[in-house]
């Protein structure tokens, strides 16, 4: 086992620096230039590069990034040109909203998806089956924000049980904070209890045709039993990594849903920083989210050990 997690820590480093040379060149070749977005309008070509000066942008991209690399690795993400603020102090105002809605989503995705999947499969050719499948095709086809606006219409402004816009902190009151986060979750949550379910579904199916389960149904046990302990925990591998990539996608839809929601989360600050051409920021955030997303492949490749012992050898 401590062979099988050093390797796969071992890839993760060439990995990482592959992404941050990508980051940094996509956005350094890309058009536009944020020393002429701070000067404004009115600047002259002179304002300008000294601007550019002022923030390194005139020096070799070789040097830009071998400076820029070298403090990364010593925690120092850089500073926003716009907020005039360390950029790590903008990530941990902003990691607590995106977290939130990340966690409560793919818990919510879980708890639903997974019962639903497992009893389509044990109601197979059955209404419920066939309903599971259309909720599938359809929590696929429809995108995030139409969802987020078609709850927002339903539960906040006709209904009026829940708070349009905004997030609640958890340190200022649990009551708020899952008041504020229920629709955005339920948003998010649709396409993933789709893929999920469906995923699950097909698992289970091809599980029920073994022959341990009929010799599992020959020793008598029942069938919640015959699910929950043989079918479901040999189906666990895809569902686990079906989960995994949810988590993955939950990047790009958490961007989405904040800017639906108005929620100060990394998602919002993405869509600033992209607008003001703030390189420090979409740097930053992207390396976390790049790392985030290289820890949960971690989580879900260990998970498979407990659940398949032959894949650590």
């Amino acid at each position: 086992m401590i062979a099988f997690v050093a390797r796969r820590l071992l890839a993760t480093i060439p990995v990482l620096g592959i992404v941050a040379v990508f980051v940094f060149l996509l956005l350094r070749l890309t058009p536009g230039d944020p020393a002429a977005v701070i000067a404004g309008e009115n600047a002259n070509a002179a304002q300008i590069e000294e601007i550019r000066a002022k923030l390194g942008l005139d020096r070799p991209l070789a040097t830009q990034f071998a400076v820029w690399i070298g403090r990364v690795l010593q925690g120092d993400l850089g500073e926003s040109f716009f907020y005039k603020k360390t950029v790590l102090d903008l990530i941990l105002e902003r990691l607590e909203p995106t977290l939130m809605l990340s966690l409560c989503t793919i818990v919510l995705a879980v708890a639903i998806a997974v019962p639903l999947g497992v009893l389509a499969a044990y109601r197979h050719e059955t209404w419920v089956d066939r309903a599971t499948m259309a909720f599938s095709v359809l929590g696929f086809s429809v995108p995030v924000f139409v969802i987020g606006y078609m709850l927002i219409q339903v539960f906040a402004l006709e209904l009026g049980w829940l708070p349009v816009q905004g997030y609640g902190r958890l340190s200022q009151g649990f009551g708020g904070f899952i008041e504020r986060m229920i629709l955005p979750s339920a948003t998010l949550s649709v396409i993933y209890i789709a893929l999920i379910a469906r995923i699950t579904r097909a698992s289970i199916l091809e599980v029920l045709g073994e022959d341990y389960i009929r010799t599992a149904r020959a020793k008598g046990l029942s069938d919640a039993k015959v699910l929950r302990r043989h079918a479901l925990r040999n189906a666990a591998v895809p569902i686990v990594t079906v989960i995994g990539i949810g988590i993955a996608l939950l990047i790009g839809g958490a961007i989405v849903t904040e800017s639906v929601y108005n929620i100060p989360g990394l998602g919002r600050l993405v869509v600033d920083a992209v607008l003001a051409r703030d390189f420090p920021i979409i740097q930053a955030v992207i390396l976390v989210f790049s790392v985030a997303y290289v820890v949960v492949n971690l989580v879900i490749d260990l998970a498979y050990t407990l659940f398949d012992p032959r894949i650590r050898y």
